[in-house]
């Protein structure tokens, strides 16, 4: 995706809400928009996600998103002068939430383009993705317990599908600080890469799925979440199974693999 590089992007030194921008067919680039404040996520900025998760929930031609943040680091997560407002029920107290369960249900793949440290919710938001790609010297921390609070169920359950008991115990009871070596050998990272070589990383991931079969590859998504999640539908899953074996993509994977080329494939 180095077609457009967020770090290095000229910005408005004020920041603002998540930008979302498609520099290629069949490609989009979600970025965390505060550098000054590490992208910390405010009330503005869950919202503005979830307009942008809506829109690209409905683009049928977007084959792969990236998220990532501006500046030095991937996001400090939520805003916590904003915390209390939300726990006392001034605002609303499941919009972080519902916001990061938007992005894992996404139909499309997603990849968490990390150009820095995670912390709090971000490393949620992270782990909603279907893949991680690391930098070296980026950390991982997990504040919950330290602050008081209880996290909400739906990333304890990613947490523990995702990574394991003893890992989402590790993170979250203990609350320590993680580096990049260690998020790789927990399974958190998919990759870790310098930051010279992150783009090209990113673009390695994104090439692979790019050159899947959309109906294939989004039926799986959704199927596997599933499984992870003890959601196991086998006549849903089945119906998936049954799409992709009478797709168009099905006929042209099959012919090109005999044709010794490159599929075609139109997501239909």
């Amino acid at each position: 995706m180095s077609a457009h590089d967020p770090a290095t992007s000229p910005v408005d030194h004020q920041g603002g809400p998540p930008e979302l921008a498609f520099p290629a067919p069949g490609r989009a680039i979600l970025t965390l928009n505060r550098p000054r404040h590490l992208n910390r996520l405010h009330r503005e900025d869950l919202l503005a996600l979830q307009r942008h998760f809506e829109h690209l929930a409905g683009e049928t031609a977007l084959r792969v998103l990236v998220l990532t943040g501006r500046g030095r680091m991937f996001c400090a997560g939520f805003n916590i002068d904003e915390l209390g407002a939300a726990e006392d029920g001034t605002t609303d107290p499941q919009l972080f939430e519902r916001t990061v369960d938007a992005l894992e249900a996404l139909p499309v793949p997603t990849i968490a383009r990390l150009n820095g440290g995670v912390f709090g919710g971000a490393t949620d938001l992270a782990l909603a993705c279907d893949f991680r790609v690391g930098v070296t010297g980026m950390e991982l921390r997990m504040p919950a317990a330290r602050l008081g609070l209880h996290y909400y169920p739906s990333g304890l359950s990613r947490y523990v599908s995702r990574l394991g008991l003893s890992a989402a115990k590790r993170l979250f009871l203990l609350g320590e600080t993680v580096p990049a070596a260690e998020l790789l050998q927990l399974g958190y990272l998919d990759a870790l890469v310098t930051a010279e070589a992150l783009d090209a990383e990113v673009e390695r991931f994104a090439a692979s799925l790019l050159a899947g079969a959309p109906l294939a590859l989004q039926g799986m998504k959704q199927s596997l979440n599933e499984v992870a999640r003890g959601e196991f539908d086998l006549a849903r899953l089945r119906r998936r199974e049954s799409r992709c074996a009478e797709s168009a993509d099905l006929r042209e994977g099959l012919a090109a693999f005999a044709e010794r080329r490159a599929p075609r494939f139109s997501g239909r």
